[in-house]
């Protein structure tokens, strides 16, 4: 049965990750008084890309793998994470550093790519997507690591469900606010959507790519931000955990629903931050979730 959980998850993230993404550009317009795309805008977006030919600078390879690596990576670990039910079936297989080392690929993959395309504002997207990745992460890998003290195990759904198991305790609370003050950050939208800077940059890392190797990039963003939504829904509201799986689901996406309407109102609201600014703000939330897992070693 939790193979049949695991295959519907990942076939409701394929299909809802689009959707989500129009849902940011709609309410982003209407907060900027616009009227927006439609909202299946980014389906068509997809589907446009996947009937173009794929253009290459080079040639080489890496440029041509790099997409395909960083959508398989997203896709193994929604795979992995037990959304809607306790235990994931492949949960006997792999534990939570699996899950960010997988994460870390995909963030990898990018400047991978960015860096084999030999474009100046690749180059330049490559080496922020690369501070990015090495400032932010370590925020997932503590929040993770909380759960995985207090049920003295490494696995995938014993360290999501316990986190909150014995309650909300200081080190849960701060946790929680580092993550939500990091939720932008993970989901690279402004002000951190400093990577691709369109504007600045002209989309840094992607500034190459076209076709379908594009469209696997778009939907690996697409993937990743609700994968995060998600991973918050699971993580800091027990409540959404039923005995139910479809009632689980139904909650856990409603409560995903919420966290992009917050995504989109930060985003809209918010200029875009300097790598310097985003640096600092990094730093202060690497050191609030080293606290936070102090705290939870003794038990507070």
């Amino acid at each position: 049965m939790k193979i049949l959980y695991m295959i519907i998850n990942v076939l409701l993230f394929l299909a809802l990750a689009p959707l989500f993404e129009g849902m940011i550009r709609k309410i982003i317009a209407k907060v900027q008084s616009r009227q927006g795309p439609p909202l299946l805008q980014p389906y068509y977006d997809l589907l446009k890309l996947l009937g173009k030919e794929n253009m290459s600078a080079d040639g080489n390879a890496a440029f041509r793998l790099a997409p395909m690596i960083a959508f398989a990576s997203i896709v193994s670990v929604i795979a992995f994470v037990p959304f809607g039910f306790q235990e994931g079936f492949l949960g006997g297989y792999a534990d939570i550093i699996t899950v960010i080392y997988l994460l870390t690929m995909g963030g990898v993959s990018v400047m991978l790519g960015a860096l084999s395309s030999k474009n100046t504002f690749a180059s330049m997207g490559a080496s922020r997507e690369m501070i990015t990745m090495i400032m932010v992460e370590p925020v997932l890998a503590m929040t993770l690591i909380i759960g995985a003290l207090k049920v003295k195990s490494l696995g995938i759904g014993a360290s999501i469900a316990g986190i909150t198991a014995g309650g909300y305790g200081w080190s849960v609370v701060l946790m929680l606010a580092v993550y939500l003050m990091a939720l932008q950050a993970f989901v690279a939208r402004q002000p951190f959507d400093i990577t691709e800077a369109e504007i600045e940059i002209l989309e840094g890392p992607f500034i190459e790519y076209s076709g379908p190797n594009y469209a696997l990039f778009k939907y690996y963003l697409m993937l990743k931000q609700m994968f995060y939504a998600a991973l918050f829904a699971m993580v800091f509201v027990p409540v959404a955990r039923t005995e139910f799986y479809a009632l689980t689901v139904v909650i856990q996406l409603a409560i995903v629903a919420l966290v992009f309407v917050l995504i989109s109102l930060l985003a809209s609201t918010n200029p875009r931050l300097r790598i310097d600014q985003a640096v600092r703000y990094y730093t202060a939330l690497i050191f609030m979730a080293l606290c936070a897992v102090g705290l939870s070693v003794y038990g507070i």
